[in-house]
């Protein structure tokens, strides 16, 4: 098994979705990633910044379940990153009402001397210049997986397009891909991505699943269609740290592998959009992950005579 870094905000989030609304809760990237990798059994660490004002619960949550805080920087007299969002009737838009930077304006990211050895780093959506310095203290990663938005491409292109040349994984939505690339078809997106530099490029497609690429190879995975979506907050976040965690607990970055860490990732997304925040993937057992497993299993699986 190996050590998995986690780099990615962790924050106060407030949600206002057709179902309900939230006032500040637990929430960011760095977070969701943990708590979906946790499941894994990995050992892992955050590597983030907070204020003081973060409470001391939230801090032994995630101690609890197992998650190295060592890299997690406190401010004092700092106030926590926050974002606040509004989601329309089909769930797959939203409005950004507030973000204030807070302390991540001025955050430097220093990776604990027993983590840059870590085999597995997962770069959460962060500034370009962040990830890169993360990259600078680590030691030769076995594989780095990179997620980021549309955001850094419209503001910081010329050192996300650095850091993507250092990766090994990026993974980033359709629209994105589209924007990165210049391309339309998702699959020369892919393809123009990969010269880039990363070996694998993941394009996730919301509620449609997520597609696989690497050399001439594609694979997909579907998303488990649900009766309801709560809130759709951090189910790319999950799903990457799903993926991140499966590969870090069997050590295998091989693209069969890659295959099952996309579906791990994709199961427990599915999960993290039942209820608001990271709620559900707090109160998630290893019975239900199995049980779903299986009905993703089932949605794929099917016998073809070609005679």
């Amino acid at each position: 098994m190996s050590k998995l870094l986690i780099v990615g905000t962790v924050a106060f989030d407030a949600i206002e979705t057709p179902f309900g609304k939230t006032d500040k809760i637990l929430g960011g990237a760095g977070t969701y990633i943990a708590l979906a990798a946790e499941k894994f059994g990995v050992d892992s660490a955050i590597v983030s910044v907070v204020g003081d004002d973060f409470p001391q619960d939230y801090i032994q949550l995630l101690k609890d379940r197992n998650v190295n805080l060592e890299g997690l920087e406190i401010v004092k007299g700092g106030k926590t990153f926050f974002w606040s969002g509004r989601y329309h009737n089909d769930m797959n838009t939203r409005d950004t009402l507030d973000t204030q930077l807070n302390v991540l304006a001025d955050f430097q990211p220093k990776v604990p001397e027993n983590y840059k050895d870590a085999e597995v780093v997962m770069l959460g959506n962060l500034h370009p210049l962040v990830q890169l310095s993360v990259l600078e203290q680590v030691n030769n990663p076995k594989l780095v997986a990179l997620d980021t938005m549309n955001f850094w491409m419209d503001n910081a292109l010329e050192d996300l397009l650095k850091v993507i040349k250092k990766v090994d994984v990026l993974t980033i939505n359709d629209e994105e891909a589209r924007q990165l690339s210049g391309e339309y078809s998702l699959v020369k997106a892919a393809r123009k991505i990969e010269k880039m530099g990363p070996k694998f490029v993941v394009i996730k497609k919301g509620e449609h699943g997520a597609l696989l690429f690497h050399d001439n190879q594609m694979f997909f995975a579907p998303a488990l269609p649900l009766e309801e979506v709560f809130d759709p907050t951090g189910a790319g976040d999950t799903f990457a740290g799903g993926f991140a965690g499966y590969l870090a607990k069997t050590n295998n970055t091989s693209f069969k592998n890659m295959k099952n860490a996309i579906i791990y990732g994709s199961n427990l997304a599915s999960f993290c959009v039942e209820k608001f925040g990271t709620e559900r993937m707090l109160n998630l057992s290893d019975e239900e992950i199995d049980e779903r497993l299986k009905v993703f299993k089932s949605l794929t699986q099917f016998k073809i005579d070609l005679n």
